[in-house]
């Protein structure tokens, strides 16, 4: 049944599932539907410390890192961060650790962000003056790697325990690298949401930012990434959210955040499909299993598509693959009957024809 991306938002609300994983092409609307989860009060609550029902990966996440090139000097270029409560929230509680691992395991271990504090005097809650440091600024290293004859002896470890050898400071990184760089803020992020609510009892919790969290939206996380690199991203990110607190209370209703998982890549969405429909067991101090923290049943897959009409329908998918080339094949036959040939559809069909050519044993 067609429906409208506020409809199909609520549909998927409604269902009291831990995690729903949905497959659509780029444009059909996965950004919008991500935009749909956000209650209005949510938009607008600036306070200190706000406390969302939906935190969301998306372009918008992307949107809040630009570049300053410093095209005079040409010598200093920064990545930018727009100001946001969450950036500034775990930069100061956690530090840039976390980010650090996990931006250098998708990209590489040489190449090393650096946040810039800076004291800025902002407005409280009463209307007075404070300071505040904040982290608005980002700048890059890339370690070049050792001679292959460096002797042991010649090797120095400087304060931070990295190796001092030559380097290049002061470098602006790649597209797919500051797509993973964001990403890897929100990962961080979203690992201190899940240790904060696995602490069932809130009076117990570190914070209670986290206290009326309900959603966690990710859209296409994996745009930059090869696919070894999206692979275990997959992988990480589904065990993250099956670690996560989802539970019955004693109105037998289950408790916990939700997540939905959009994308437009079928590696992601088949390693996800794989990740969400194997159960999860606590592990014993002995290395035995115990309790079944997450079981296969609380997940759902689906396909998003757009009609003609400007109107949308979520299909339910079974199947972890979804025989993507056949799918492609009925996408094409459908558009020929309508006249509606777009330039999209001679992507699909490349796409077929270098899956057949690599099939059949061709170059």
């Amino acid at each position: 049944m067609s429906k409208t991306l506020t409809e199909i938002a609520q549909q998927l609300k409604d269902l009291n599932k831990k995690v729903q994983l949905i497959y659509a092409f780029n444009g059909v609307g996965k950004t919008r539907l991500s935009r749909e989860f956000i209650p209005k009060n949510d938009e607008e609550d600036e306070s200190e410390t706000p406390q969302p029902k939906v935190i969301y990966y998306n372009a918008f996440t992307e949107d809040l890192f630009y570049w300053d090139n410093d095209l005079k000097g040409d010598a200093e270029p920064k990545l930018i961060i727009h100001p946001n409560t969450f950036t500034d929230w775990i930069l100061k509680q956690q530090g840039d650790v976390n980010i650090i691992e996990n931006f250098q395991r998708y990209t590489d271990k040489n190449l090393i962000p650096e946040f810039i504090p800076k004291e800025e005097v902002q407005k409280d809650k009463d209307g007075r003056n404070v300071k505040v440091t904040t982290y608005r600024e980002v700048v890059f290293t890339a370690l070049k790697p050792l001679p292959r004859n460096t002797e042991a002896s010649e090797i120095r470890i400087d304060e931070n325990n990295i190796v001092n050898n030559d380097k290049d400071e002061n470098i602006k990184i790649s597209k797919g690298e500051e797509s993973n760089f964001i990403w890897s803020i929100f990962y961080t992020l979203l690992e201190e949401i899940v240790s904060t609510l696995n602490e069932l009892d809130p009076a117990k919790r570190d914070g209670n930012q986290f206290d009326k969290l309900e959603y966690v939206f990710i859209d296409d996380p994996v745009s930059s990434l090869d696919e070894n690199h999206l692979i275990e991203l997959a992988v990480n990110l589904a065990e993250l959210v099956k670690k996560s607190a989802f539970r019955k209370d004693q109105s037998d209703n289950y408790q916990g955040v939700r997540f939905v998982i959009t994308t437009h890549n079928p590696l992601f969405y088949n390693v996800l499909w794989n990740q969400f429909n194997s159960n999860l067991h606590e592990e014993k101090p002995d290395g035995s299993r115990g309790k079944t923290i997450y079981n296969r049943g609380q997940s759902c897959n689906y396909r998003l598509a757009k009609r003609a009409d400007g109107s949308f329908e979520l299909i339910e998918s079974n199947n972890h693959s979804f025989s993507y080339h056949l799918f492609l094949l009925s996408e094409l036959r459908e558009a020929i009957k309508t006249n509606q040939i777009k330039k999209y559809h001679f992507n699909f069909l490349r796409n077929i024809l270098e899956k057949t050519a690599t099939f059949l044993g061709h170059n």
